[in-house]
């Protein structure tokens, strides 16, 4: 008799808490149930699977091996589930979508929209978290897609450029309607109080590298961790100023960018997957939608890049 499933996922479990009592309690079983259990994989495959002395638990080095390829085959497992699940006319699916916490604020809100009107059936998990998390959910098959930056990835991620992203000077519609279309000189940058997004977010990183390319150090009146917050506050001051893609203000009738001479630095939105991972029809649809919404929404292409779907970008402008 070979291992069975259960097998594979009470070994996994030990690995990663090093403890039986605590694998236990997440698997629901006794303890002494699940020490069975992996005793009796071990007398199965022929080999021990776990260094039971010292303070702790551990996989031995045959165990490090299998537990590996214990996770690649429930990995496997759970695809060829999905697969099955699948419908090609999307009247049902799922999809598990991941966002870089900037496109919660103009992005995902169309997306969803255009996703629950065209295919009704499609059920979504929406999650926002840092580029690198979601680059190790989409290798770790906890993800289908995932919307970030372009940039280094590991191995096994594959990027599909959807539109570059533009940062502005976003203001009160007011004050952006007085101005006109004159971009801002960025020495005028020097006068203005900021409201700005926290060192967490990549996007402050870029706004202070431009900065300091420029020399000019601008005031910082507000730090806020949401982009919402900031939206918010300018909005209602009135005075304050932030900097964030001008994309947020498609959605935003009291907001208006201003450009700023030079521009401030542009980025590469992508849609990443999992190299070889299944594609259920879901995932495809929802390339296909993503493509067609920044498309009709103007958004400018990605040059010199493949776009969503595979299509050179030079024909989604």
């Amino acid at each position: 008799m070979g291992p069975e499933l259960r097998h594979l996922r009470y070994l996994i479990a030990v690995a990663e808490h090093g403890n039986f009592t605590r694998a236990a309690e997440e698997l629901r079983i006794s303890q002494p149930t699940l020490s069975q259990q992996i005793k009796q994989l071990e007398r199965v495959v022929g080999v021990q699977l776990l260094d039971r002395g010292g303070r702790g638990v551990r996989p031995t080095d045959a165990g490090e091996a299998y537990v590996h390829y214990a996770r690649r085959a429930l990995r496997e497992l759970a695809a060829a589930d999905r697969a099955v699940l699948d419908v090609a006319d999307l009247s049902r699916g799922h999809l598990r979508l991941a966002v870089t916490p900037t496109f919660t604020a103009y992005l995902v809100g169309p997306l969803v929209e255009a996703l629950h009107t065209r295919h009704p059936g499609i059920t979504l998990d929406l999650r926002e978290m840092t580029q690198d998390r979601i680059e190790a959910g989409l290798l770790a098959d906890d993800l289908d897609l995932g919307i970030a930056f372009e940039g280094s990835h590991p191995p096994g991620v594959t990027p599909t450029a959807l539109f570059t992203e533009t940062l502005s000077l976003v203001v009160a519609t007011s004050r952006a309607e007085a101005r006109g279309d004159r971009p801002l000189p960025v020495r005028d940058l020097a006068d203005q109080q900021l409201a700005l997004l926290s060192s967490d977010f990549a996007t402050r990183g870029h706004i202070e590298g431009y900065l300091a390319e420029h020399r000019v150090s601008p005031p910082i009146a507000v730090e806020a961790n949401t982009i919402q917050a900031l939206t918010e506050i300018v909005r209602r001051t009135g005075t304050l100023a932030t900097v964030l893609p001008d994309a947020i203000t498609d959605d935003h009738p009291h907001l208006a960018p201003i450009p700023v001479d030079p521009p401030l630095p542009t980025r590469v939105a992508t849609l990443l997957h999992r190299e070889s991972a299944y594609e259920s029809a879901a995932a495809r649809a929802f390339t296909r939608l993503a493509r067609d919404l920044v498309r009709a929404r103007g958004y400018a292409p990605a040059r010199g890049t493949r776009a969503a779907g595979g299509i050179p970008n030079a024909d989604i402008e």
